[in-house]
C-alpha cells in the first residue's frame, strides 16, 4: 500500500491545533467551576482586587480562588495586575460570563464539559457492549438542563416562539389547553401559566424529581392552572385533548421516539399544534461540517443523547438526528405539512411547527 510523504508544515500545525484544543477545554473546565461556584458572578461586580479580596467576597478558600484566577489570566480571560497582586474581569468577557448576561451566559454551557466526564469511563465500556449509559448516571443533567432552557427557551418563548404558531398567542388569552412533554423543571410551563391565566397547562416527563420540584414551584407560585405528572411520553394515550404540544430538546433522547411522536398526534385535537424544537443539524454528517458548534453537539450526543436511549433499549437517535430524520419521522406520525424554522437567538436549533 502506498502512503503519501509526510506533509511537514500541515503536520506541524495540527500539533498546534492539538495544543491549543487542549488550552481551550482546560478553559472551559476553569469557567464551569466559576459558574457552579458563583465566583464569575462576583468577580463581575468588583474592581480589580487580590485573590484574598475574592476569597473573603465568595466565602472561598484563596488558595483555591487563586489558582483558579491565574488559570484563566493565563486564557486571556482574566486580567492580572502583578503591581498589586490584582484581578479583572473585563465588563466585555462578563458580558458572556454571568447569570446576568443570561441569554448569552456560556459559561453555563461550560457544565457539560464536567457532565461529559464523570461518564466518560461508562461511555467507554459502552464502546463494548453497546448497551449505553442511563440517566442515572448524570448527577447534574436536570439542573443543567433547567439552566438551558432558562437561557434558549424562556426569554424567547413569548415574543418570537409562540407567534410560530398561527393565532396560538390568542388562543392562549381566551383559554386553552397545553402540554409540554419532557419538560424537565418545567420552566416553560410555569412561565406560560403565569402569562396566561384562562389556559391550562400540563408538563410531563419521566425523571420523578425535576417533576417533585416542578409541581412545588407551581404550589409556591399559586398556579392552579399548571400541574406535573411522572410518565414514560411512550404511554401518552390521550385522545384529541390538547390545543398545543411541545417538546423542547426533547424527542431525540426518547427511547421510543416514533411512540412518543404517535401518541402527540394523537392527544392533539383536530386542529391542534405540535411544537418541537430540537437540534439544528442534518441527518448527513457531511452538510454539518461547518456547523459552528457541530463537534459539541456529537460530543454531548456520544456522552448523553444517543447513550441514554440506548440504555433503554432505544434506537439512539442522538443529538443530531437531523432535520431530514426528524421530518420523516413526524410524517410517520401522521403530521401532514410542517414548517421549519430558524430564529436568531437560537443558533443551535430548529423550531418544527406541525398542525394535526
Amino acid at each position: 500500500m502506498l502512503t503519501e510523504p509526510l506533509n511537514q508544515e500541515k503536520a506541524e500545525a495540527f500539533s498546534e491545533r492539538l495544543i491549543r484544543m487542549f488550552n481551550e477545554a482546560s478553559a472551559g473546565f476553569l469557567l464551569s467551576i466559576g459558574h457552579r461556584t458563583g465566583l464569575l458572578d462576583v468577580l463581575a461586580t468588583l474592581p480589580p482586587s487580590t485573590s484574598q479580596a475574592i476569597a473573603n467576597k465568595t466565602s472561598l478558600n484563596e488558595r483555591y480562588v487563586r489558582e483558579w484566577l491565574n488559570g484563566l489570566v493565563t486564557a486571556h480571560i482574566v486580567l492580572y495586575h502583578p503591581h498589586d497582586a490584582s484581578y479583572w474581569l473585563p465588563p466585555e468577557h462578563a458580558a458572556f460570563l454571568t447569570r446576568k448576561a443570561s441569554p448569552n451566559n456560556m459559561a453555563a454551557f461550560m457544565q457539560y464539559l464536567s457532565m461529559m466526564g464523570e461518564v466518560e469511563d461508562k461511555v467507554i465500556a459502552a464502546f463494548s457492549h453497546g448497551k449505553g449509559v442511563p440517566y442515572s448516571a448524570f448527577t447534574h443533567f436536570h439542573e443543567l438542563m433547567a439552566e438551558e432552557s432558562a437561557q434558549t427557551v424562556l426569554p424567547a418563548l413569548e415574543d418570537h416562539i409562540l407567534p410560530l404558531i398561527p393565532g396560538m398567542p390568542k388562543k392562549l388569552e381566551t383559554g386553552a389547553r397545553v402540554m409540554d412533554v419532557g419538560c424537565g423543571r418545567g420552566l416553560a410551563m410555569l412561565k406560560l401559566a403565569r402569562r396566561f391565566p384562562n389556559s391550562r397547562f400540563l408538563g410531563r416527563d419521566i425523571a420523578e424529581r425535576p417533576i417533585a420540584d416542578a409541581n412545588e414551584d407551581a404550589r409556591r407560585q399559586q398556579l392552579p392552572n399548571v400541574s406535573f405528572e411522572q410518565m414514560d411520553a411512550a404511554a401518552l394515550q390521550d385522545e384529541a385533548q390538547f390545543d398545543l404540544i411541545t417538546a423542547f430538546d426533547a424527542i431525540h433522547d426518547q427511547p421510543r421516539p416514533a411512540q412518543v411522536l404517535a401518541g402527540i398526534h394523537r392527544a392533539l385535537k383536530p386542529d391542534g399544534y405540535f411544537l418541537m424544537q430540537d437540534i439544528s443539524g442534518s441527518s448527513h454528517v457531511e452538510e454539518d461540517m461547518n456547523h459552528p458548534i457541530g463537534t459539541a453537539l456529537y460530543t454531548i450526543s456520544l456522552m448523553h443523547c444517543m447513550s441514554v436511549s440506548l440504555a433503554a433499549d432505544g434506537p439512539g437517535l442522538g443529538a443530531m438526528w437531523g432535520k431530514e430524520t426528524a421530518l420523516k419521522m413526524l410524517s410517520e406520525a401522521g403530521f401532514g405539512e410542517v414548517v421549519v424554522h430558524e430564529l436568531p437567538h437560537d443558533f443551535q436549533n430548529f423550531f418544527y411547527v406541525a398542525q394535526k
